[in-house]
Order: C-alpha cells, then structure tokens, then sequence
C-alpha cells in the first residue's frame, strides 16, 4: 500500500474520504529550507518571496512564516489569510493587473509591505490614495521584458501583447509612472518587477531577463537620471509532473540567478542593493498528491476508460493547459501495469480527462488511484462546478495526518444561498 509522509493512502481515504488533496509536510519543509538556503548573495540582499497563489491557507503560510520566507499575494482573499496567521506584513508583497480600490485600501491599512503596480491607471490610483496616509509604501512597477520562457501560451507572461505589466517599449508611460511614484512622499518607489513564465526548464532563460532587465536599469539611470535598488525577477521554476519533465536542480537556478546578477550589477556599474524571486509551484507541487476513489469502468471502441470521484472540479489544469500527470493505484503498487486507460473525471465535460493513456494494473470498483504533483494549483484552481463541495486537505508527517482544510458538506455548498 502507497503512504504519504509515512500515512497509508487507504487509512486517509477512509478518515478523509476522497477526493483528497494529501501534502507531505516535510517535504514542503525541506523546500522551504533549501530556498531560504541556496538563494543567497555575498554582495546584495536577497529576498524569496512565496507565490501563495499555488497554494494558500493558514496551515501553508505558517510554514512560510516559520522558514523566514516573505509572501506574495495576489487577492484580497489571500492577503487576509495572511493576515489571519499574523504574518508579518511588512514581508507582504501584493501584487495584481486590476487591483479594487477596497483591495489597494486592505492592503493601506494592513500595513503591507510592497505593492507591486500592474499599469498607469493603479498608479494613478495608489497616488491619489496615498495622500490620505500616514505611513510609506513601498513600490515596485511591474514591466513586461518581451522575453518568451517556451511555455504554454496561457503560462507565458513575457511577451509584448501579456496582460501583465508595461512593455519595456512603452518607455514614456513607464518613466511617467516613475514620476508619479518619485513626486508622493508617502510611496517609495524601489525598482521594478519582471515575470517570463512558468515551467521554466532552461536557465538560459532567467540570464536572458536578468540582462534584459540590468541593461534597462543601465538605460533609465543613464537617460533619466532614474535609480533602482530593487529587481524582483519573479518565479517561474518548474516542478516535476512526468518523466518528460526535467527541472533545472534547485541549487543550480538558484546559483545561476544570483550569479548573474551580481556579475551585472558590477559590470554595468548599478547599485542594485536587493534581488527577489517568487517561487510557488516548485516549493508546494510536488509535495502535493491527490486520492480518488475508482468509480466505474467503460471500454468503447478505442478506449478504456476508468472514472474517478474527482476531475476537472479539482484538477482543471489538464483541461485548462492540456497538462499531464502520472498516477498509480495505491492498494496495486506491485501489481503489473499491463493494461491501458484514460482516467475521466464525473464532471459532465467530455474535457474532464485527466490522463489521457496511462498504464495501470486492472482496476476495479473501489480501488484508490493517487495523481502525483497536484500540490500546486490543484487547490487554489478548485471549484463547485456541478455542485460538489471541494475536497479536503491534509498535511502527512512522520506517519501522522492533520487536516488542514475540512472537505466541504452539502450544507456548504448551500449555506450562502438566500432564498428560503
């Protein structure tokens, strides 16, 4: 039988039902750690920053709290979960392309750190409302380098035509931003963000945007007389979801990074005093599986089908990004792989497949079939559709189980309803 953290998978499907998403804690920890540890610098600050958008509730942001890491939120609901766990907020980076003028106020009165400005229009707004406080703000304008990383085209966010941030060719509005921030007394404007995609496997990438990003700082100071001391080169980093997939080794990108920057910094004579980066899914994808219970079997002229009690409900990325992933059946794991399936989900979508060809030993009715690497926006991406209620989540160590998020009722699914 398969265990997760030392737990077998049957004992958490009978406790926790399924579907179930199930962490290994101390695998969660370990990354952490190894962040905190390899992203270092002799000669600038360096700084990691959680994207709490792969994954986020008040167990996982404790984790993040006690490994020193800062937190990236994108949401008013994920800055108040961090508020709810009493991070400190000065490590609270918010960002977001269309901030609510009640978000931006949130975030003025939670005291956040750095706000992370998507575009003219939010700067406009954060100077109009900075008059009215008494506090400083510290800012970071996001800016899109027009470097393509060679993901799927939903996951690129590099590109010229990206939703997110100012072209680096719209030179005039960025520097009027810049303006806008240097004229506030009450915003500090400390240098500029940059995000090239996800599932990054060439850390050639990351040099590309490091030289693409130092080289305009060179050019703002050079031009504009405008000077930085903060680069936020975004995340980014990839996880493992199939023997296709290679990641760059942790400590090798991490290494590469710095040493890039350092090397530009000086050569280009900059006085970039603090770099960051905002890994997400690489600290909490792998770590995360999902259980589900094997409903009915169907074979039709070219396929056999197995189903599941979950599906694109809870996993919508194969859907969404045509994303692939392995899986075993935990009570067979050293029975032969010797037949076929496509493993569908119960949501009424012929799109709900969520591995398309994998082989499995024969399954039946009742078997527990665990998908691997569903730790990252497997969760955070849930949602009610055909009205069943979200799973539950548990975090496994050392051969114990605590749960960290209860799986949903059907009185959930209808207690914010209003007409009796």
């Amino acid at each position: 039988m398969l265990e997760i953290g030392g737990v077998r998978v049957d004992t958490l499907a009978q406790t926790y039902k399924t579907p179930l998403f199930v962490y290994d804690e101390d695998q969660l920890r370990s990354r952490l750690q190894e962040y905190a540890t390899f992203f270092q610098s002799d000669t600038m600050e360096t700084g990691v920053l959680y994207a709490s958008k792969a994954f986020s509730c008040k167990a996982m942001l404790r984790l993040v709290k006690e490994y020193g890491l800062s937190l990236d939120v994108v949401s008013g609901g994920e800055l108040y979960t961090a508020k709810a766990v009493d991070f400190d907020m000065s490590k609270v980076y918010f960002h977001g392309n269309n901030k609510s003028k009640e978000e931006l106020e949130m975030a003025i009165n939670y005291g956040v750190g750095t706000i992370i400005v998507d575009n003219l229009m939010e700067a406009q707004m954060l100077h109009e409302m900075s008059q009215s406080i008494d506090h400083t703000i510290h800012v970071l304008l996001r800016v899109n380098p027009g470097i393509d990383a060679h993901t799927h085209k939903y996951i690129v966010t590099g590109h010229v035509d990206s939703k997110f941030g100012i072209s680096l060719l719209q030179e005039k509005e960025l520097v009027d931003v810049i303006r806008t921030f240097d004229q506030d007394e009450h915003l500090s404007f400390d240098g500029l963000h940059a995000h090239i995609g996800s599932q990054i496997f060439d850390k050639n990438a990351f040099i590309a945007e490091i030289e693409k990003m130092f080289g305009f700082i060179k050019h703002l100071e050079d031009t504009y007389d405008i000077h930085l001391n903060t680069l936020d080169l975004g995340g980014g980093f990839a996880a493992t979801y199939t023997s296709e997939d290679h990641p760059i080794p942790l400590q090798e990108v991490c290494s590469t990074i710095v040493s890039h920057c350092e090397k530009q910094n000086q050569e280009l004579g900059l006085s970039i005093q603090k770099i960051l980066i905002e890994p997400g899914r690489s600290v909490v994808a792998e770590a995360g599986s999902t259980i589900y219970t094997v409903g009915f079997m169907k074979q039709t002229p070219n396929k056999k089908y197995v189903f599941v009690d979950g599906g694109m409900a809870d996993n919508i990325r194969p859907a969404l990004y045509q994303a692939k992933y392995n899986a075993d059946i935990a009570n067979k794991m050293d029975a032969p792989k010797d037949t076929v399936y496509t493993v569908a989900g119960k949501a009424c979508e012929s799109g709900d497949i969520l591995i398309e060809g994998i082989a499995l030993p024969k399954c039946e009715p009742g078997d527990l079939l665990v998908t691997y690497t569903t730790g990252a926006y497997g969760y955070a991406m849930a949602s009610h559709y055909n009205k069943n209620p979200l799973p539950g989540v548990v975090f496994c160590r050392q051969g114990k189980a605590r749960e960290v998020i209860r799986r949903e009722s059907y009185e959930h699914l209808i207690d914010l309803e209003t007409d009796e």
